[in-house]
């Protein structure tokens, strides 16, 4: 959970403690040239689907009991759903018996003592969370914990710092020493949220990196954490990472609001807890902007996963265009495009779904998001409990999840030259065993056909998602004429003999653009502008922002099509749009091969 979203949404009481309150425009993505994977990251099944198995203010009571009990009376069906691994909500105690676990008070309680006015969490007690996780266990499903390391809440007793009254000690009396004698003071924090309206009170500095501009810097909740320089603070919390893990038997870690956390402790954590086990994790490192996550996933090293939150913006421009935004926007997408090992792809989450969220749910074409991310070849993706169980989607995602395991083998190929502004397609082209799909998505108004050579020679297909009834036969080329209801999506699949061929070879090339320029001042920043729509197609409005870290060398990565000629230039532009092109003429190339590196100089 993101944490200035939660200080949206929890308050300070008066004296301090936490209360509950509880036309169409071409999408050009960033896209780094891959990062290798860490050799842990190796715990998620062939073709998985996790499913988030929460949302924001899920029902105390349900009709099988708690929500732990809820989740484990759902472990047979969430298998034949195609559901491999649950990401369960923070299970340890917060401020009160409806705290929904991101105002964390004692991580050991687990439902288990009478603290904060109750024993069980909002969501059950240790011995019916420990029974659903042996129920999906007991269908191969596996867990992952989210972990919450950034802050603590609820403190039990005041103390004074340089004069200032803070609630900042916490020697849970109802727990003891049971599981940890260790107890927090204003020592182990650099700050602490103040009462409604005064702020934040700092004794020491963040000691989490500004990432993106400062953009980390956003509200804090709680009191927050220390760990570099805090050797007693980061043991704790790693020997409470394998208390919890064998405690529930995990599998995995969803690591919440790691921009808030040292990201060398972020990696120490990971070694010491994660290390070469085999679990999985993957964090929340919510930036907007791909360049930035890439450089986070540089930061980690491979250990961790992230959640491609670029995608899910590109996913909300769609929504947001309902049927008039470019399609051809979902071309090599997002981070699960240009690190597949290591992205989880999502639609929605607890964070963009719910009142007063401070991002956007994808509320229109929402099908046709869960139809990209369920078949494409990189990213693992995340299914949300209440698209599936509330929001009547639930049949079509199984059927989706049913056609990945069924189909969705092979390598991917993006066809750029027939996606249009109204219509998207892709193909997987199947291996030895797996016969491979044919994507189309439709955001338009009316339905459309497509003339494709896909993978698939001399094969009949139909579309497994039942859209469309059609059948089609594609000839020796493979080529075929293949229709798309209108704001629809369909999965065509060979059901017959004939050959199946790799598509055309052309793929994309990871150029990286380094540019020397020094004529800039606070507020202006340099972007890579060209010919072609991952480079803006010449509107300043899509240029490519370079990162000026390592002024006055400005940097980027971008996927281009491999074999296509490129014209391209620089431009200086401001936070008021003012823009100065570079002169001369336009610089030229054609990308090759994986990756690539132009080296220029603006004088």
């Amino acid at each position: 959970m993101r944490k200035f979203l939660a200080a949206a949404l929890l308050g300070l009481s008066a004296t301090g403690t936490l209360v509950s309150s509880c036309t169409k425009d071409v999408v050009t993505p960033i896209a780094p040239a891959p990062l290798a994977a860490s050799t842990t990251q190796n715990a998620v099944p062939t073709n998985g689907v996790m499913m988030q198995a929460f949302y924001w203010d899920v029902p105390v009571s349900t009709p099988a009991g708690s929500w732990w009990q809820n989740l484990g009376s759902k472990a047979a069906e969430l298998k034949a759903a195609g559901i491999t691994a649950l990401w369960i909500p923070p299970a340890y105690k917060g401020g009160s018996a409806t705290d929904v676990g991101y105002g964390v008070y004692d991580r050991y309680d687990l439902g288990e003592f009478n603290q904060k006015g109750t024993v069980a969490t909002r969501y059950g007690t240790i011995g019916q969370l420990q029974s659903a996780i042996t129920s999906l266990h007991g269908q191969g499903i596996q867990v992952y914990e989210d972990m919450v390391m950034n802050h603590l809440t609820w403190a039990d007793a005041q103390e004074t710092v340089n004069g200032n009254t803070v609630y900042t000690k916490f020697n849970f009396p109802g727990r003891g020493n049971t599981y940890s004698s260790y107890k927090w003071s204003s020592a182990n924090f650099t700050g602490t949220q103040q009462a409604p309206n005064n702020g934040w009170y700092q004794w020491k500095s963040w000691d989490f990196q500004p990432y993106a501009n400062n953009d980390a810097y956003d509200n804090l909740l709680g009191s927050e954490i220390q760990y570099n320089n805090n050797a007693a603070n980061a043991t704790e919390t790693i020997n409470w990472g394998n208390w919890i893990t064998g405690k529930l038997q995990l599998d995995g870690y969803r690591l919440d609001a790691t921009k808030h956390i040292y990201t060398p402790y972020v990696n120490q954590w990971l070694d010491a807890v994660k290390g070469s086990s085999g679990r999985f994790a993957v964090s929340e490192a919510w930036f907007r902007n791909l360049q930035d996550l890439n450089n986070y996933a540089t930061a980690t090293g491979g250990r961790t996963s992230l959640f491609d939150v670029p995608l899910h913006y590109t996913f909300q421009d769609m929504s947001n265009g309902n049927g008039s935004w470019d399609m051809r926007g979902l071309q090599f997408a997002g981070f699960t495009e240009a690190n597949g090992p290591l992205s989880v792809s999502f639609v929605d989450n607890h964070d963009t779904d719910h009142p007063g969220a401070l991002y956007s749910p994808v509320t229109n074409l929402k099908m046709l998001a869960y139809a990209y991310i369920l078949t494409r070849e990189k990213g693992y993706p995340c299914v949300f409990y209440r698209d599936f169980y509330e929001y009547g989607l639930g049949a079509q995602i199984k059927n989706l999840t049913a056609i990945r395991q069924a189909n969705a083998y092979g390598s991917g190929f993006e066809y750029t030259s027939v996606n249009d502004a109204d219509v998207y397609a892709y193909s997987r082209a199947g291996d030895a065993t797996h016969p491979g799909l044919l994507l189309l998505l439709n955001d338009g108004s009316s339905a459309r056909s497509k003339t494709i050579t896909t993978p698939f020679k001399s094969k009949t297909l139909t579309d497994k998602t039942g859209n469309n009834t059609s059948t089609i036969t594609t000839d020796a080329n493979g080529t075929g004429v293949f229709p798309v209801n209108a704001r629809s999506y369909s999965v065509w699949v060979p059901t017959t003999g004939g050959t199946t061929t790799p598509p055309p070879t052309t793929g994309s090339t990871a150029v990286t653009f380094n540019v020397t320029y020094s004529n800039t001042v606070t507020g202006q920043d340099v972007y890579v502008i060209g010919s072609t729509a991952q480079l803006g197609s010449w509107n300043t409005a899509n240029a490519i922002k370079l990162s000026g870290a390592a002024w006055p060398k400005w940097t980027g990565t971008v996927n281009l099509t491999s074999g296509t000629s490129v014209q391209y230039k620089y431009i200086r532009k401001d936070g008021a749009g003012n823009v100065l092109w570079e002169g001369g003429a336009n610089r030229t190339f054609t990308p090759s091969g994986t990756s690539l590196t132009r080296t220029d100089t603006w004088q």
